[in-house]
């Protein structure tokens, strides 16, 4: 992919994310506690799985 394309994708999804933030402020939050609920359970299973193992 040309530079040029990759840098207009970039500013374009950091002007989206701040458009979402200043006017969805409520589902911007939403997304990131979703987010963040999603790389906890990925943690908790990777935790289990290497528990498991070490047992």
């Amino acid at each position: 992919m040309p530079i040029v394309l990759k840098k207009l994708l970039a500013w374009g999804l950091v002007a989206f994310l701040i458009y979402f933030v200043a006017f969805r402020p409520n589902g911007a939050a939403q997304l990131v506690r979703t987010i963040g609920a999603g790389l906890m359970a990925i943690a908790q299973g990777i935790s289990d799985f290497l528990s498991s193992l070490m047992s």
